[in-house]
């Protein structure tokens, strides 16, 4: 059985602006087994949020991860994840509704809401995206 820590992060450059996500994978022993950070476009910063939790759940389904922690800095989304909050926003229901199928298919998924500092390689990775995506 696969334990896993999946830290995300997305932002936008304006709100809606230039937007990308970033998430690392690692293992319990913190050995990381994916790391990404992808620009998707103009997007508000929920929606590039989101995207990161889509993409890192989709990996770890992928890598037959059985029990994950999710760690982010958007506590927004982390308390419509856990059912704190409804997802009012026509633009985050498609992708709640993806992240919530993807879930579905680990075993036991958790969420933590921390403060961006504790969060530093998945937001690095967005910045870094956005950074060369502006220099295209």
């Amino acid at each position: 059985m696969i334990k896993a820590r999946l830290f995300t992060d997305g932002g936008s450059r304006g709100n809606p602006g230039p937007a990308a996500y970033g998430y690392v994978l690692e293992d319990a022993a913190g050995t990381v087994l994916d790391a990404r950070g992808e620009v998707i476009g103009v997007a508000t910063n929920n929606v590039a949020e989101y995207s990161g939790l889509v993409a890192g759940l989709a990996k770890a389904v992928e890598l037959g991860v059985a029990e994950l922690e999710v760690v982010s800095d958007s506590e927004l989304m982390v308390r419509q994840m856990t059912g704190d909050y409804r997802v009012k926003n026509q633009g985050l229901k498609p992708l709640f509704e993806r992240a919530s199928g993807l879930e579905s298919k680990i075993a036991k998924v958790s969420y933590r809401a921390v403060r961006r500092e504790h969060n530093k390689l998945a937001d690095q990775l967005v910045n870094e995206a956005l950074d060369a995506a502006s220099t295209l």
